[in-house]
């Protein structure tokens, strides 16, 4: 019984946190298809059937099955898809072109997470037109509406969605249901439609619609956005309960296309198709159903930006990206984060977005780019990993899933001189910030004075024995003991400071997403320690406690700051990432009071 009650509290939670993108896609998939086409009946039973196994092989297959069987300790997502795959490889080119796939699939995701809020906000709004008095509605209010909704969510998102989160699940289920219901009374006005589960209606759309069947699939795969938060939240509630719930979700969604097939086949010149639907079948019932659609909207977006922080955070403890500055808004639960730059992107993004296209119908021509590049990204790594692991069968199935994730790719190039372009663009801007945060480091880091331990421990024995020591305990970080950095021997043999327990401190990123130890290694020499903290790449630490909890109690803590100089405007602009994020002791909240900053210049 008590099983029971856990798996559907996990359910319920799914629908909350998972399938809100995925569970919103009905309010606008049919609609901007057949804005496209004429509804006749083999068209709109040929639409179906290519959402129906597209919900099935994408999602059910790419996600729920196969993506979701890889995994690192109950995390999914690009990121460790990355992480699986690079340990698996052996050649350094390998790794390069693994590391470049990730930060494209990275960058695509924050792109797709500007525009499905603004498509989601906008589209359910838009419902409100069918509401008698609210007929003549402008577009400018409906954008105003919208745009004033997405500022609430993102100007509240400092406070956390732990509060809120709670109800999330119990809104998606009361969704969930009504769309299935619709879906059901629907259904029963024009039972044929339900021939549409025959794949055979796919394959006939194609024959008959040639070319234009295939631009078609572009805005088909928008009833599949949101399928790779299945993979991506995997850690927030584990593999299980999500599968459990897309049981339930794809059940609602395959019956809401098939009611709203049914309805167009008898109202073809049906615009907004799913809120005429529900306006003719239950009008009594509308308004409250057009708010539960506003709810499910904000909720989307809510799942999609808690999403976008996931993966900056997982960016940034994989130092593919700057070190942004991390709040955290729970006590009980770390994974609970708030990045103020990455919120304001988004919310900027969303709003020229918006009002850019002003519709949703105009907005659905440039979305799809975005979410096909993150399943054919997707597609290949997995491929890759079971081709590695001597996994044929899986490895056969990853292929022909990636195949027709690169068919909706080819399709939605056509969507790029259509508004496609803004996603790329959306998109260029964290690729083109990733990659040059990456090589800036790589060069400022060939660029500084290291000096080999050997070295240093000849100069600090002769040093320590014959300096005046300062009582206490000093800490100095460290990247690789290996190396010494030059603001360590600035400050000890330049400075002469030197303390009488002197420890250097190096925080290593494990392979594994979570799990953090602190432990001391062997004494390097008199005065001298290494203390060593390993961390999983997902894992939100305090290093303060960890150094407390291994007896720790410094007097001072320093670290080494770069001051570049350079007439390079490329390496300019890296110095402007670099003094506009937080330094990696800020990062990690060591306490201020202790903190010395030892400047080191820098040509670049």
């Amino acid at each position: 019984m008590r099983e029971k009650q856990i798996t559907a509290k996990g359910i319920i939670k799914s629908l909350g946190l998972v399938f809100g993108d995925i569970g919103t896609s009905p309010i606008y998939t049919l609609t901007v298809v057949f804005l496209l086409m004429q509804p006749t009946r083999d068209n709109v039973l040929g639409v179906l059937s290519l959402i129906v196994w597209t919900l099935v092989t994408l999602v059910t297959v790419q996600y729920a099955w196969i993506a979701m069987s890889l995994s690192r300790r109950g995390e999914g997502g690009t990121i460790v898809l990355k992480e699986i795959l690079t340990s698996l490889l052996k050649s350094g080119r390998s790794t390069g072109f693994v590391m470049m796939l990730s930060i494209v699939g990275v960058s695509l995701l924050i792109g797709d997470g500007v525009i499905t809020p603004a498509i989601s906000i906008l589209s359910a709004v838009e419902g409100s037109l069918l509401i008698p008095g609210l007929e003549t509605l402008s577009k400018n209010s409906i954008v105003l509406i919208a745009a004033i909704i997405a500022l609430v969510l993102f100007v509240f998102q400092y406070k956390g969605t732990e509060k809120v989160a709670g109800a999330f699940g119990p809104i998606m289920l009361v969704w969930f249901s009504s769309l299935a219901f619709i879906g059901i009374l629907a259904v029963l006005e024009a039972p044929e439609v339900l021939q549409a589960l025959n794949p055979y209606w796919g394959l006939k759309f194609f024959l008959n619609n040639g070319i234009a069947g295939f631009i078609a699939l572009g805005e088909i795969i928008l009833c599949a956005t949101g399928g790779e938060a299945l993979y991506a939240d995997m850690g927030h509630l584990g593999g299980k309960p999500i599968r459990q719930a897309w049981a339930v979700v794809f059940f609602a969604l395959v019956l809401n296309y098939l009611g709203q097939g049914a309805f167009l086949l008898r109202h073809p010149d049906a615009k907004n198709i799913l809120f005429e639907t529900v306006f003719h079948h239950v009008r009594a019932a509308y308004v409250p159903f057009l708010l539960l659609s506003i709810s499910a909207t904000v909720i989307a977006s809510q799942a999609m930006i808690s999403g976008m922080f996931s993966i900056v955070y997982q960016g940034i403890t994989t130092r593919i990206m700057p070190m942004f500055k991390v709040d955290y808004t729970s006590v009980e639960r770390r994974s609970q984060i708030y990045l103020g730059s990455v919120n304001w992107f988004l919310l900027l993004s969303v709003l020229f977005i918006m009002m850019e296209f002003q519709e949703s119908s105009r907005l659905a021509a440039a979305y799809g780019l975005a979410v096909t590049g993150t399943m054919t990204l997707t597609g290949i790594m997995m491929t890759w990993i079971f081709y590695l692991k001597k996994k044929k069968v899986l490895s056969v199935i990853s292929l022909f899933v990636t195949f027709v994730d690169a068919a909706y790719l080819g399709a939605n190039f056509y969507k790029i001189p259509h508004g496609g372009y803004w996603s790329l663009i959306i998109g260029s801007i964290p690729f083109a910030m990733i990659i040059l945060y990456k090589e800036g480091q790589k060069r400022l880091y060939r660029m500084m004075d290291f000096i080999p331990l050997e070295d240093f421990l000849l100069k600090f024995n002769r040093v320590y024995e014959t300096t005046e020591k300062i009582y206490g305990t000093a800490l100095f970080l460290i990247r690789d003991i290996k190396e010494i950095p030059f603001y360590i021997t600035q400050t000890m043999f330049y400075h002469g400071i030197l303390y009488e327990d002197n420890i250097f401190v190096s925080i290593i990123k494990r392979e594994d997403p979570f799990g953090v130890t602190g432990f001391f290694k062997e004494d390097i020499s008199k005065g001298l320690r290494l203390f060593e903290i390993q961390m999983g790449y997902m894992e939100v630490v305090d290093i303060e406690e960890i150094l407390r909890e291994a007896g720790v109690e410094e007097r001072s803590v320093f670290y080494g700051v770069e001051d570049i100089t350079t007439s390079n405007p490329v390496w300019k602009a890296f110095y402007f990432i670099k003094r506009n994020t937080p330094t990696f002791i800020r990062f990690y909240k060591f306490p201020p009071k202790k903190l010395h900053g030892v400047l080191t210049k820098v040509t670049m």
